[in-house]
C-alpha cells in the first residue's frame, strides 16, 4: 500500500474539513454533475445575508440571527465576518479547480478539446453554483494576506487556459494573434454567468455551457484540422 506523505496527510485533512462545512466532495469523473449544495448553517446563512446586502452591509449579528444561535456561539466557529468570506470564496475556488483539473484529464491531448471541457466545465460551475460564484465580486475586501492567497488559485485557472492556447496556437489549431487578450475574455465571459443566469431562463445549464464552448473556440480563431 502506497504510503501517505505529510502533504498528503494534510490535503486530505483539509478536504475532510470542507466536507464539514458543506463542500462538495470531489466529483472524480463525474465533473459535469451537480449535487444540491448543503453548506453548513453559519456559511449558509452568510452566503444569504452576503448576497442579499454585500460584505459590507451584511452584519454578523444578522448572520447569527439567521442561524438562531447567539454571537458567541457563532466566533466560536468562525472567527470574524472576514472568516466566513474567506472560506466560502476559498471554499468555492477550491470546488472550481478540482472540477476543470478532472475535465482537462478527460479532454485527452487536442488542445481545442481541452479548452473546450474547461470551458464548458467552469460554464457549467458559474451556473450552477452561482450563488457562490456571485461572491467572487467581494474579493476586494479581502484583507491583504487573505486577498493574495485567493487570487493566486483564481489565476491558477487563467495560466492552464493559456498554456493550451499556446499550445493550439504552435499546433496550428488556434490563429488569434492576441492570445492573452483572448484567453482574459474567455475566462471573464465564464465567470459573467454568475451574474445573470437564472433556471426560470429559456436555457438550461448545459446548453449555456454549450454556447460558451462556441463563442470561446471562435475567439481562439480556432481552424479544423486538415484544412
Amino acid at each position: 500500500m502506497a504510503r501517505q506523505t505529510s502533504r498528503t496527510k494534510q490535503s486530505d485533512r483539509a478536504r475532510r474539513e470542507d466536507l464539514e462545512l458543506g463542500f462538495e466532495p470531489d466529483p472524480g469523473a463525474d465533473w459535469r454533475h451537480f449535487e444540491e449544495l448543503k453548506l453548513s448553517p453559519f456559511l449558509e446563512a452568510a452566503l444569504e445575508e452576503f448576497g442579499a446586502h454585500g460584505y459590507h452591509g451584511g452584519s454578523v449579528r444578522a448572520i447569527a440571527n439567521r442561524v438562531g444561535v447567539t454571537l458567541p456561539t457563532l466566533y466560536y466557529h468562525h472567527g470574524s465576518k472576514q472568516d466566513l468570506l474567506v472560506t466560502l470564496l476559498m471554499g468555492s475556488m477550491h470546488d472550481i479547480l478540482v472540477r476543470c483539473r478532472h475535465a482537462l484529464t478527460e479532454a485527452g491531448d487536442r488542445p481545442e478539446d481541452q479548452v473546450a471541457h474547461i470551458v464548458e466545465c467552469f460554464t457549467l460551475y458559474m451556473a450552477h453554483r452561482r450563488r457562490l460564484a456571485f461572491l467572487d465580486g467581494e474579493v476586494r475586501n479581502l484583507e491583504p494576506e487573505n486577498r493574495e492567497r485567493y487570487i493566486a488559485q483564481r489565476n491558477e485557472l487563467s495560466v492552464m487556459v493559456r498554456r493550451i492556447v499556446d499550445d493550439g496556437i504552435k499546433d496550428g489549431v488556434f490563429h488569434t494573434p492576441y492570445p492573452a487578450e483572448a484567453v482574459r475574455a474567455v475566462v471573464s465571459m465564464c465567470q459573467a454567468v454568475a451574474v445573470w443566469y437564472r433556471p426560470q431562463g429559456p436555457l438550461s445549464e448545459a446548453e449555456v455551457a454549450q454556447r460558451y464552448v462556441t463563442l470561446a473556440l471562435d475567439a481562439l480563431v480556432l481552424r479544423t484540422r486538415g484544412t
